[in-house]
C-alpha cells in the first residue's frame, strides 16, 4: 500500500496564476525619468541674459506662455529675448517679430545699475512705437523685508 505525502502534485506551471494587477515599478521609473527631464529643461526655457534685477514684494502675476522680454543691461545694451538690438531699431525689430503684437504685454527687464532716465527713455521709445502694454519685471522679495538701497556713503568724517 503506497501513500502520497503531498496533497497534490508539484507542477511548476500550476503554482503561478495570472495576476491582473498593474506592475507599478516600471511606471514609477518612467515618472522619475520624466521628472528629471523637466527639471533639466525648465531652466532652459527662460531668458539667459544675466541681469541683476531689483526685488519686489508685490503679488506675482501669471505670465503668458511665451512672454516677450526687452532687457536693458548695465552697459545700456538692449536685447529682445537674447538678441541684442540697437536702440533706434527696437520698435522696428519688435514689429518684425511674428509672435509680438502691440496688444500683448511686453516684459521690461532692467538691471539694477541702469539709470532711471535710461529706463524711461526705452519706455518712451516703446510707447511712441505703439507698445503701451508694458510690465516691469523684478525678482520676488520676501514680504515685510526691505532691500537696502544702493551703497552710498552720505556720512561725514
Amino acid at each position: 500500500m503506497a501513500a502520497s505525502i503531498a496533497e497534490h502534485d508539484h507542477d511548476d506551471d500550476s503554482d503561478f496564476s495570472e495576476s491582473h494587477e498593474i506592475n507599478v515599478t516600471p511606471f514609477i521609473d518612467v515618472m522619475l525619468v520624466l521628472l528629471i527631464i523637466f527639471m533639466v529643461a525648465a531652466p532652459l526655457s527662460t531668458v539667459d541674459l544675466p541681469i541683476d534685477l531689483p526685488t519686489s514684494t508685490a503679488t506675482p502675476q501669471k505670465k503668458p506662455d511665451k512672454p516677450t522680454y526687452v532687457s536693458i543691461k548695465p552697459d545700456l545694451a538692449i536685447a529682445i529675448g537674447e538678441n541684442f538690438v540697437k536702440r533706434v531699431d527696437l520698435v522696428r525689430s519688435l514689429d518684425a517679430m511674428p509672435d509680438v503684437k502691440k496688444d500683448q504685454f511686453l516684459f521690461i527687464r532692467a538691471d539694477r545699475g541702469v539709470p532711471y532716465g535710461e529706463l524711461m527713455d526705452v519706455l518712451e521709445i516703446l510707447r511712441n512705437g505703439g507698445y503701451k502694454m508694458l510690465k516691469l519685471t523684478a525678482l520676488e522679495g520676501v514680504p515685510g523685508s526691505t532691500t537696502p538701497p544702493a551703497a552710498t556713503d552720505n556720512s561725514k568724517p
